[in-house]
């Protein structure tokens, strides 16, 4: 009897992690059955580019904790984090620009587990975000990543397997994201007579704003390589990658979605490596948002087959809109989840960490199943 009773209590344990995980059906993130809302905000960093490898964490933990604690204690539920930024600490490269491991001292993925298993305390999802496109600084090893072949799989091999391997179990792990808005450094205005590769409908959208340096085909196979190796490694992996502006991730609005399925597979060729969930970012422009704004859309607008999270917001950039309109926007008209930029505050356009929070506290109480769901689930 004992035996019986330990193999079901095995079996139904095992049940559990397993059905723990967030999920997705159809348009929605589901967890533990139940259609779920990511409600939170962008950390986005405590040292940019400076968090996580070579014992930064742990000059940084203490106010990673303070911010968990705030959205934890005002009902926000999950994190998105950038990690590598332009690889200036992690991944490690060699002198000829190839990456032998996730940082010089060995210390990242512990570093990491720590603050999962924090995040994991305080009942938060973290999505870390692998690389930036928005801001050109220290670019080498990023740049021969995205040029190189060879390189970037150096980068999955040495570091991105070993790392997915390493926290693919941990609770807290919500999803990843490969970069942040590469429309940055993309070249608008680019002819191709191939849709997936075609910048032209970009021309003068701001697009390039960091330095006009790569084809969207580089881009994508940048982001299809690491997906693919990231859903390899761990099938109920989610990934995404945020968009600067919804003109280039929807079809449905005279525009061409960069991030489809078709368009990652055709640019670099691993079928495993397309994106589960989309996500983009939304500001107004001289006081007003442009038309591809979610905040002037029902998510079913843009013809997604996935969920789509609003992933950078403010009120400061908001057209007018106050923080708990936006929130609850998102959450009424069907987006999967809504992170305010950014956490730490620092910079201009940023909101107050203290609106921010006003902002998720609007939502702590919310489960209505017919739109965002619940809110306050248990990682």
């Amino acid at each position: 009897m004992r035996l019986i009773l330990a193999v079901f209590c095995l079996l139904a344990c095992s049940h559990q992690v397993y059905m723990g995980r967030l999920k997705i059906q159809g348009t929605n993130f589901v967890k533990d059955g139940k259609r779920v809302f990511l409600s939170g905000a962008n950390q986005a960093w405590i040292s940019f580019g400076h968090d996580f490898g070579d014992h930064n964490y742990e000059y940084r933990k203490a106010d990673f904790e303070k911010y968990l604690k705030l959205v934890h204690d005002n009902g926000g539920n999950s994190i998105r984090v950038w990690v590598h930024v332009e690889g200036v600490i992690s991944p490690h490269f060699d002198s000829n620009g190839y990456v032998t491991g996730l940082d010089k001292a060995g210390t990242f993925i512990a570093e990491f587990k720590e603050y999962l298993a924090k995040a994991q305390s305080y009942n938060i999802l973290i999505f870390p975000c692998l690389w930036n496109g928005a801001v050109k600084q220290n670019h080498e090893h990023l740049h021969g990543l995205i040029v190189d072949n060879a390189k970037l799989q150096s980068y999955i091999d040495k570091a991105l397997i070993p790392w997915v391997k390493a926290v693919k179990d941990e609770p807290a792990l919500g999803g990843w994201d490969i970069m942040n808005e590469f429309e940055g450094e993309i070249r608008p205005g680019l002819h191709n007579s191939e849709p997936c590769f075609d910048t032209v409908f970009l021309q003068n959208s701001g697009a390039g704003w960091a330095g006009a340096t790569y084809s969207a085909q580089q881009f994508l196979r940048f982001i299809n390589w690491q997906t693919d190796a990231i859903r390899r490694t761990d099938p109920e992996a989610l990934v995404t990658a945020g968009s600067w502006n919804a003109r280039d991730n929807t079809d449905k609005m005279n525009t061409h979605n960069l991030y489809s399925d078709k368009c990652l597979i055709k640019a670099g060729g691993r079928k495993h490596g397309t994106l589960n969930f989309f996500s983009s970012h939304t500001y107004a422009y001289q006081g007003k948002y442009d038309e591809f704004a979610p905040f002037k859309h029902r998510a079913s607008d843009y013809g997604f087959s996935k969920p789509f999270v609003i992933a950078e917001f403010n009120q400061v950039g908001g057209a007018g809109m106050d923080i708990t309109e936006q929130f609850a926007w998102a959450y009424n008209q069907g987006y999967g989840g809504a992170w305010t930029w950014h956490l730490r505050a620092d910079g201009s356009i940023t909101d107050s960490s203290a609106n921010q929070l006003r902002g998720m506290k609007s939502l702590r109480n919310k489960n209505d199943q017919s739109k965002g769901g619940l809110v306050a689930f248990k990682v």
